[in-house]
């Protein structure tokens, strides 16, 4: 059956991004590619076999259930899978069984990984998270003493990976001092743990914004998620980054296009309102083309009578409420439009461009918000 509308990935742009991310932090530095958020839209299923193609073979995922689906679709013996948020107790044993990663930020979750992998006879893979200013996830610094025991005490049934923490807004200047003061935070806690471990663990805390920006946090290991979809994190980011490499051409390309078809045409005589409400008012003959897509389908209601789509290479106008699923383009200047042509919602048509970050300006929705609330059953194709 043919979709109302779809996805495709474009496998140069997500080669040509993993390099910049590789080059970028050298090869002395692990890239996880963070793909949470079914790998931020793109598709865990569609975009990690191509990640893993390029040569990354460290990922990782929000939850036990990610994880899963990861590791059904890419080869893992020679890649590694990091939890960083949520494994039930009940999903331990698989973790360990399949040499799964994942973050230890309370005491509950330490000692039942201790338990089950005793059980198993198998010791469980973890990365200590320590609280450094994020106020979220991590052990506090008053509680290493203990875990620290804890972890000695029980060494055949814990492999301490990883020490870890999270940044509080690297993306943005106004979080200066509360990064910094993590970084001092951090590196006299790593003072305090440096000596417990036989085989010393891999230290990590940047994410993009932090890879670019602050380069010392970098240490052993980057999670990078924006960025090898195609996207700094922040225009401040994109500015602080060609300022400093004084290049001004953007090395990242964008890996998602979305795509449509007009369903009907139709001509709305003068004096009406077109579609639900009273938000568009016709002062003239209007033709429009009518989309099978809404917000259902991931087109945000904040894009009615605001909202921009390609059609035979014109950039023409959203009119009326973006309903559940269909919306209105006003094509009175392009009579020449006809149902069954191609609409793109985002990505290039011609020399002109929907991008990701334009179509988040007209919805006041961020980059990351937009790429992932786009609904799974919307079809992902690669493409060249």
């Amino acid at each position: 059956m043919t979709p109302t509308s779809y996805i495709e990935l474009s496998e140069s742009a997500i080669a040509n991004n993993i390099q910049f991310i590789k080059n970028l932090i050298g090869d002395d530095v692990i890239f996880s590619a963070v793909v949470k958020g079914n790998a931020y839209g793109h598709g865990i299923k569609n975009y990690c076999p191509l990640a893993y193609k390029y040569g990354v073979r460290h990922f990782s995922v929000s939850d036990a259930h990610e994880a899963y689906e990861l590791y059904n679709t890419i080869p893992h013996d020679d890649s590694t899978i990091m939890i960083m948020c949520m494994i039930d107790h009940n999903q331990l044993a698989w973790a360990i069984e399949n040499d799964i990663e994942f973050y230890v930020f309370e005491k509950d979750r330490l000692l039942a990984a201790i338990e089950i992998a005793k059980k198993i006879g198998k010791p469980a893979r973890v990365h200590i998270e320590v609280e450094t200013g994020m106020n979220r996830t991590g052990f506090e610094t008053n509680e290493l003493k203990t875990v620290l025991s804890e972890i000695k005490d029980h060494k055949p049934h814990l492999e301490v990976k990883g020490i870890c923490t999270h940044l509080a807004g690297a993306e943005s200047i106004a979080n200066y001092k509360r990064i910094r003061d993590q970084q001092k935070k951090f590196k006299k806690i790593l003072k305090t743990v440096d000596q417990s471990f036989d085989t010393a663990p891999k230290i990590h805390m940047a994410s993009s914004a932090a890879t670019i920006r602050y380069p010392k946090t970098r240490y052993d290991l980057v999670r990078v998620g924006i960025m090898q979809y195609g996207f700094f994190p922040t225009e401040e980011i994109w500015v602080h980054y060609i300022n400093k490499k004084k290049v001004y051409q953007n090395p990242l390309q964008r890996i998602v296009s979305w795509k449509t078809k007009v369903m009907d045409i139709k001509t709305v005589k003068p004096g009406k309102f077109i579609g639900y409400g009273t938000s568009f008012f016709t002062n003239q003959p209007t033709k429009i083309a009518i989309l099978p897509v809404g917000y259902a389908a991931g087109y945000n209601r904040s894009l009615s009578n605001r909202g921009k789509v390609l059609i035979r290479g014109q950039r023409l106008d959203v009119i009326g409420t973006v309903n559940m699923n269909m919306l209105a383009v006003d094509i009175t200047e392009a009579p020449e439009i006809d149902k069954g042509d191609d609409v793109v919602l985002i990505g290039n048509q011609g020399d002109l461009e929907i991008t990701v970050s334009s179509f988040s300006d007209y919805s006041q929705v961020i980059n990351y918000e937009l790429l992932t609330q786009l609904p799974l059953h919307i079809p992902r194709t690669i493409v060249s």
